[in-house]
């Protein structure tokens, strides 16, 4: 099956920095991905409250809302969505207490174009 692209979904790119979010929606759409975005979890929650979204990629570290907590509250309220965590910095901890949260994968900043689709493809080729 290799060669063929993958099955179109519909994400959402939540990151408080808008640079990430472009290179993530950049990445995702030449995929041939639906993209969307949101700046924090609380944005993020309420998105996928309305339906549609199959696949969240969330930072971990963001204001209003961080990725920890919102892992957990999708994983309490939208079992069937998946989520990808990223982080930068402290990526190790944060992204293993992510694992542990309920996250389907993990990637750390500065995110590679191979590595993003490799982990889109990744989780949905586990369901």
């Amino acid at each position: 099956m290799h060669g063929f692209l993958p099955t179109p979904r519909n994400i959402l790119i939540v990151d408080d920095d808008a640079a990430v979010r472009k290179v993530l929606q950049t990445i995702l759409e030449s995929a041939g991905h639906q993209v969307e975005s949101a700046t924090n979890g609380r944005e993020a929650v309420s998105r996928i409250a309305q339906g549609g979204i199959e696949l969240i990629i969330t930072d971990l570290v963001m204001p209003e809302q961080e990725g920890i907590e919102t892992i957990k509250q999708l994983r309490a309220q939208y079992p069937d969505v998946k989520v990808i965590a990223i982080s930068g910095a402290f990526g190790g901890d944060y992204l293993q207490i992510a694992n542990f949260m309920g996250a389907h994968g993990t990637l750390a900043k500065p995110v590679r174009m191979d590595a993003v689709l490799k982990a889109v493809q990744s989780v949905f080729s586990e369901s």
